[in-house]
This record gives structure tokens, C-alpha cells and sequence, in this order.
């Protein structure tokens, strides 16, 4: 049997990289013909970098997918499926793929046409709607579950209505080792004529280890001869943020309480055989985890495995592994309580004897070649009973590998130290046009949205560019300006309706996405300031666009009464431009179809979402499909063209084609999915997107691969080559909210699937 394994992977320092390394191993132990990991199968290991060469990887490696790239898991499960694996092992941790809560993985696991068993290392009691929805669906894709203890089934069964039958526990495995007659570490200057407390893995605050700091004045004082062992680098993701700012502060703890002499740091990932010698060189094993919430614990086990004393807090794991005295408890940050336990231990030497024989007899069973057996069985068992026919396939209806690769690359072009240039000669800043409010909205939204998708550092640094322009471009009545000149002269006293309505929508949206808290109390800032100008709208564009931006606002604040009021009253005059303009045969809000069309319908159901306006609601599903049948009848969008518009009973001007209207078109079926949940809106959101890169009226692509930029429009005698900020913001944030649609493939096809068989 060759199996292929979804997990991160050595060198790269993480829990479930050695934990599916030492698996692979495992299994391989169990076949006595194979002599290297990669006759048993391979590994397709995640990178947490943009790099393909991150790391050096063993020849068992034979893909990599970067976690923040969604073609990669599209392309691995091409890979798996076309491979000689019988079977497929997937390690689960929500942190380790990409999206929101590790969401990019569901559309491999869906496409796997092999059999796959998932090893779930973290179920969470209280999981967000996202994470409920990520377990369920990989449990409705996995031939069998398996967890490493029984209260992660209590919690699967009860929490995230799984069915028992498929789950299985399957214990940690631990070393097949055995401690060393003459014991290495045991000569170490912090071993040597000490009786050490140990803890291992690696550093970061959730790991408590100040508690135990805080309990060894009280140890110290009883055996002066105790030394606390912490052996372990700090977690690589916690170097990132804050360097080691945790350990700095508990060398400055242990100094202030007097026992700087007692606590040493061992900064080092060991080997497994090192970390035997560790664990038998310790007199206690200390866990001190500040909460509940560790379903599993690795430490814990290769603790229990190496048969060494452990104590500590009670966490889900350790209450279940440390039961039947083969461990000591202390309740969470309870360092009184530890000090007792440890002092008790060290002058009880029959009761520390007897906690480390009932943990070695437990951890016999517990061995990675026992582990791997059991594997084993759970993926035999799979082949067996796995049936291909079950599985429904077909073109999904969004394929991001039609999509270019998202790239900020003209958006910076554009960008300067004032905000992002108005217009361009072709890919070229046309600077003598200066800038405007409208674009830097746009572009604010659109770096919003890159950064959720994968935390960009570029698009973050863009935020307070954006940002800031807008607020220059605020008056002091609160009110906007819309052009700016080069030399950074204003142009105009007071904006279009249409440049306020966009700034509203882009405050609401960075209100509504948090992406820094001092940005968001900055943008609050300015959108309250405007309120007092929403009484002043006249023109149903510029409501439109404030109607959006004021129910991003009212998502984040909901109790808001004056302003729900305010949506209700903004969202009136589209209803009643609705009903005084519309006929049987013109379901539309005025004599005339314009730009940026497909805004209005998108203002409605943004308001019904928040207000529940049933009117709204109805006026929406009305004026899109009207909206449908003129521009997507032909198979592809041909959206109203600038060059004369639509008058009722007129011709359909086909150009001038602009990637607002495309945008827009985007925009709102996403929108009208994600509230009615048909799949057909996201079949023309898709169809809508791939205008630009060519499904229009000339069949002619607008992004431009070289530029990375997107031209203007489409004119009768061909494109509008000139790349401005209008047409590639339109571009980015229509492909930005297609790959969001994406992330939600899991949920639309299963809908599409059930309607078919109605």
C-alpha cells in the first residue's frame, strides 16, 4: 500500500510536520522490504512562504503547495489523483492552509478522487461558523476520522453533528526508544547534581511557563537543588511578531523572584533520540498550559511514552493520558498548587517511582510501529469499502486556473507617496491628470481585500496611503473633494454624490474588516464625520454606493438605531424611483440604463440584508434579472455601453465597454448568492470575471499579462489600451471577490448537485 500524505513536513520546525514524519515511519516499520520513506508513498508538504525553494525537502517530498495560493491545492489534488497512491493521510490543523481558518484545503479534499483518512489535531469547543463548516466537511469527504482521544469524539459528535461510525481514536505515538544506560544529558552543567523539572517544545505564551517560574521560590526553598529546564526554540511564528520578547520576559520574571540560578533555557529542536535522553534525565515533567483547550498535546505523549513523572495543568488531553495515577494534575496558573505537587514528589521518592512506571507501561502501547499498524488498517479498511461512483464530479463553476495570478504589481505603479494616479498612457502614470477620490476609494477597498486574502505585506502598506488621501480630501464640514492635481492642489470644492458614496463604502468596508485597529478608529473618524451629508443625496448612484458603505457599518455595529433608520430612509427613493419608472417590459429605476448599473440592485440587497426589507428584496431579484437578460443572454457579458446608454425602447449601445459595469456585475451576484444561496449567481458572477480576460463582445482580453494592469474599455474599433486606476481596481476586486466565491465551492456545489436531482 503507498499512501500520500497532505501535511507540513521537516525541515520546516512544526508538531505536525515530525508528528506525519515519525508516521510515515510508523507505517514503513510495519514492511520490512521497504528501505527509505519514499517506498511507502509521498508527501505533499505546505510552505507558509510565497517560495517553492523554502525549504530543502527529503526525496519523499514530491509537491509543494505554498499555503496562501489557491491553484496549488487545485494542482495537488490533480497530482495525487494521477499517482500511484492507493490512499491519502491528511494531518488537519487549522493554521496550516490558507483562507479564512485554513478554508483553501476543502477544494483539494473534494477533488481527491483516492481514499482519504484525516488526523484532526485540533477540534475546537467553541468553533467560529467557518470552522464548524471546514470539520463537517472534511468529515463528509474523509472515509474515516481519526482523532486521539475520546473526548475529541464527544466533542465531533455533540458539537459538530458527526456521525460516530466515523470516527477512530488512535492514540499519539511516541519514540520506540529506550532511556540509555549512560545517559548524556545527565552530564550537562544544568543536569549535573541537579534534579531537573522539564518542559519541552516549542516556546510561545499559551505555554503557561511562567506558572512554573512563579512555583519556584516555594520548590527552591524545600530542594535548592532544582533546576528548570526549558528545552526548545520559540515558535518561528512568534519570532515574526515579536521576537523573543516571551523568553526575555521569563529571564526578567525569574530574576525578580530571585531564581535566576534555577531556570535554564536549552534553545535547540531535538531529535528524537536526544529528547529521550532529555525527558530520562529529568526527575518531573512539567505541562503548564494556561487553558482547556489542547485536545492534544505531542509533549505530553513522548513524555508518557519515555515514562517520565509529568505533571500538570488539566487540560482535555492531559486528563484523559495523566488518569489512573500515571500523572499529577494542578488547576491553571496555580503555581501554589505546583509547588506543592513537585515538593511532595521530591521527597516522596516511592510515589515519584510509582508515576513513572504506570506512564512507561502505558506508553508501551503507545509506540510509533504499534501507531502505524493501526494506520494501517484504518487505510486498508478505506480502499475496501471507498466508492469512486459516490463522488460527483464536474468543472467546478469557478476554475482558478483560468485566473492570472493576482498581482499588485500595476496598482504600485500607479501608487505614490499621495495616493494612487488617475489615469495612464498605456501602462505608463499619466501624472498630468493628478488623482481623484473615487480610484482611492476603490483602491483602499481592493487592499483590504488582499490583505484578508493572505496578509499580503504590500497590500498593507498601501492602507495608509489610501487612507490618507481620503482624509486630505475631507472637508471640514466632513463633507469630500474629489480631484486632486499632481502638486497636490485641490481641483474642485465639493465631489460628485458618486466619489462620497464610494469613500462611504470604502470607510464601511475597513470598519467592517478590522485589518488595523488604529485604521479602523481612523476610519470611524471620518465616516461619522460625513453622516450629517447622507440627508443630502439626490442621485441614486451616490446613495447606492452609501447605502453599501453604511450596511458594511451597520455589520460591524448593529445596535446603531439612528443609523438603521437612516439606511431605511437612504434605500427609499431606490424603491420609489422603482415603482414610478417600471413597466412589464422595463423593470429598471430609470427612462435610461447609465453606468455602473449593476450598483443599484447591489445597494438593495445590501439593505435587505441588514434591514430585512422584504420590498428591497424583491425590487433586487426584479432588477437583476432584467439586468441578466440584456447582458449575459448571449453567453457572455456584454454589459451597457457608454456610447449613447440604454433609453427605454431604444437600441443597446454594445461600446463603449467599461470594467465598472463589469465589476459591479461581479459584486452583485456574489452578493445575491451569499443571501439566497442559488448557484446559478455564482455560475454569472464567473462568467461575468472572465470578460476581462477575454468572454466579451470581441472576444478580446483587457488584462494585460505583461502590465499586470487591465485595459480601459472596449471600443468598436478594438480595446482601450490605456491601463488606468478605474480599470484595474475594477479587475482586482472582481478577482479578488471571485476567489472569495471560490473559498465557498464546498457549499454551492453540493447545491448544485441537489437541484439537478430534483
Amino acid at each position: 500500500m503507498k499512501i500520500a500524505y497532505i501535511s507540513t513536513y521537516p525541515p520546516r520546525e512544526c508538531g505536525i510536520a515530525t508528528f506525519n514524519q515519525n508516521l510515515m515511519r510508523a507505517i514503513n516499520a510495519n514492511y520490512s522490504q521497504r528501505k527509505k520513506l519514499s517506498d511507502g508513498g509521498f508527501v505533499v508538504a505546505l510552505n507558509d512562504s510565497e517560495s517553492l525553494q523554502e525549504c530543502e525537502y527529503p526525496e519523499e517530498v514530491k509537491y509543494v503547495i505554498r499555503q496562501n495560493q489557491q491553484e496549488d491545492y487545485i494542482k495537488a489534488a490533480n497530482y495525487i489523483n494521477t499517482s500511484a497512491a492507493d490512499a491519502c493521510i491528511m494531518e488537519h490543523e487549522f493554521g496550516i492552509y490558507g483562507g479564512e481558518s485554513g478554508i483553501y484545503i476543502l477544494p483539494l479534499i473534494h477533488r481527491l478522487e483516492k481514499p482519504l483518512i484525516s488526523i484532526l489535531h485540533t477540534i475546537l469547543k467553541e468553533p467560529s461558523y467557518v470552522q464548524r463548516i471546514i470539520i463537517r466537511e472534511i468529515a463528509e469527504q474523509s472515509s474515516k476520522i481519526v482523532v486521539m482521544s475520546q473526548r475529541a469524539v464527544e466533542f465531533l459528535t455533540t458539537i459538530y453533528d458527526i456521525p460516530a461510525e466515523k470516527l477512530q481514536i488512535i492514540e499519539h505515538g511516541v519514540p520506540d526508544l529506550e532511556a540509555p544506560e549512560n545517559n548524556p544529558v545527565k552530564q550537562l552543567n544544568v543536569f549535573k547534581n541537579r534534579r531537573v523539572l522539564l518542559t519541552f517544545g516549542l516556546i510561545s505564551r499559551n505555554k503557561g511557563l511562567e506558572t512554573v517560574i512563579k512555583a519556584l521560590p516555594a520548590i527552591v526553598e524545600k530542594h535548592p537543588d532544582v533546576m528548570y529546564v526549558i528545552l526548545g526554540n520559540t515558535h518561528p511564528g512568534v519570532i515574526k511578531s515579536s521576537g523573543e520578547e516571551y523568553r526575555d520576559h521569563l529571564k526578567t520574571l525569574a530574576a525578580k523572584l530571585n531564581v535566576s540560578n534555577h531556570l535554564a533555557f536549552i534553545n535547540k529542536f531535538v531529535s528524537e533520540e536526544e529528547l529521550i535522553d532529555y525527558l530520562t534525565a529529568a526527575e518531573i515533567y512539567v505541562t503548564p498550559y494556561h487553558n482547556e483547550a489542547q485536545i492534544t498535546s505531542g509533549t505530553l505523549s513522548y513524555a508518557v511514552g519515555a515514562g517520565a513523572a509529568v505533571v500538570s495543568t488539566p487540560y482535555w488531553h492531559a486528563t484523559e493520558l495523566l488518569a489512573n495515577n500515571r500523572g499529577r494534575l494542578f488547576d491553571f496558573k496555580d503555581s501554589d498548587a505546583l509547588a506543592c505537587i513537585v515538593n511532595e514528589l521530591l521527597e516522596h521518592d516511592a510515589a515519584l517511582k510509582e508515576l513513572k512506571e504506570n506512564a512507561y507501561e502505558y506508553g508501551l502501547h503507545l509506540r510509533w510501529p504499534n501507531t502505524g499498524a493501526e494506520f494501517i488498517k484504518v487505510a486498508q479498511t478505506a480502499c475496501l469499502t471507498h466508492d469512486f461512483s459516490d463522488k460527483i464530479f464536474k468543472n467546478s463553476i469557478v476554475d482558478p486556473e483560468v485566473m492570472p495570478k493576482f498581482s499588485l504589481t500595476h496598482v504600485l505603479r500607479l501608487t505614490d507617496d499621495t495616493g494612487i494616479v488617475q489615469h495612464a498612457k498605456y501602462g505608463i502614470p499619466n501624472l498630468k491628470e493628478g488623482y481623484c477620490l473615487d480610484d482611492n476609494a476603490r483602491a483602499l477597498i481592493m487592499a483590504l481585500m488582499a490583505y484578508q486574502r493572505n496578509k499580503s505585506k504590500e497590500a498593507f502598506e498601501l492602507l495608509p496611503v489610501y487612507l490618507s488621501y481620503i482624509h486630505y480630501m475631507q472637508t471640514d464640514d466632513g463633507n469630500f473633494r474629489n480631484f486632486l492635481s499632481f502638486n497636490r492642489q485641490y481641483l474642485d470644492e465639493i465631489g460628485s454624490e458618486d466619489s462620497f458614496g464610494r469613500t462611504i463604502w470604502s470607510l464601511g468596508y475597513l470598519i467592517g474588516c478590522a485589518a488595523s485597529n488604529s485604521y479602523r478608529e481612523f476610519a470611524i473618524e471620518l465616516f461619522q464625520k460625513s453622516i450629517p451629508h447622507f440627508k443630502s443625496l439626490q442621485h441614486l448612484r451616490g446613495m447606492a454606493n452609501t447605502i453599501i458603505g453604511l450596511s458594511l457599518y451597520l455589520k460591524a455595529f448593529p445596535t446603531d438605531e439612528g443609523l438603521v433608520n437612516e439606511l431605511v430612509r437612504l434605500t427609499q427613493p431606490l424603491i420609489d424611483a422603482y415603482e414610478q419608472t417600471q413597466s412589464a417590459d422595463w423593470q429598471w429605476f430609470e427612462d435610461k440604463m447609465t453606468y455602473d448599473n449593476a450598483i443599484l440592485p447591489l445597494a438593495l440587497l445590501y439593505s435587505c440584508e441588514i434591514t430585512g426589507n422584504e420590498k428591497a428584496r424583491q425590487i433586487a431579484l426584479k432588477t437583476m434579472a432584467f439586468l441578466d437578460n440584456l447582458t449575459l443572454s448571449n453567453g457572455y457579458l456584454s454589459p451597457v455601453g457608454n456610447d449613447g446608454w440604454y433609453y427605454r425602447g431604444g437600441t443597446f449601445p454594445t461600446f463603449d465597454q467599461q470594467a465598472i459595469e463589469t465589476m459591479a456585475m461581479v459584486m452583485m451576484h456574489f452578493q445575491a448568492y451569499q443571501i439566497f444561496k442559488k448557484p446559478e449567481y455564482i455560475e454569472k458572477m464567473f462568467l461575468s470575471y472572465k470578460w476581462f480576460l477575454g468572454e466579451n463582445t470581441l472576444r478580446a482580453p483587457l488584462y494585460d499579462h505583461e502590465t499586470k494592469g487591465c485595459c480601459d474599455g472596449l471600443l468598436p474599433t478594438g480595446i482601450n489600451r490605456n491601463q488606468g486606476a478605474e480599470s484595474t481596481l475594477a479587475y482586482l476586486i472582481s478577482h479578488l471577490t471571485t476567489l472569495n466565491a471560490f473559498e465557498l465551492e464546498y457549499e454551492y456545489d453540493k447545491l448544485d448537485q441537489r437541484l439537478e436531482a430534483c
